[in-house]
């Protein structure tokens, strides 16, 4: 079994990040949740499948 490495962890760090940042009032906490759902999207958008369009299934 290896030893675990002395450092953090990149998503905890991230997250502890996150949430070191205390909006002052609703419209700065609605930015910062739009910014993390405009993160969410993009990551989503790079993952996607390109559409294999040479070889498609025929419809018989």
């Amino acid at each position: 079994m290896t030893k675990a490495k002395g450092s953090l962890d990149k998503n905890l760090s991230n997250v502890i990040d996150d949430l070191a940042q205390t909006p002052v009032n609703s419209h700065q906490a609605q930015q910062l949740q739009q910014d993390v759902n405009d993160r969410r999207h993009q990551d989503a958008l790079n993952h996607d499948q390109p559409t294999d369009l040479t070889h498609q299934r025929s419809s018989s």
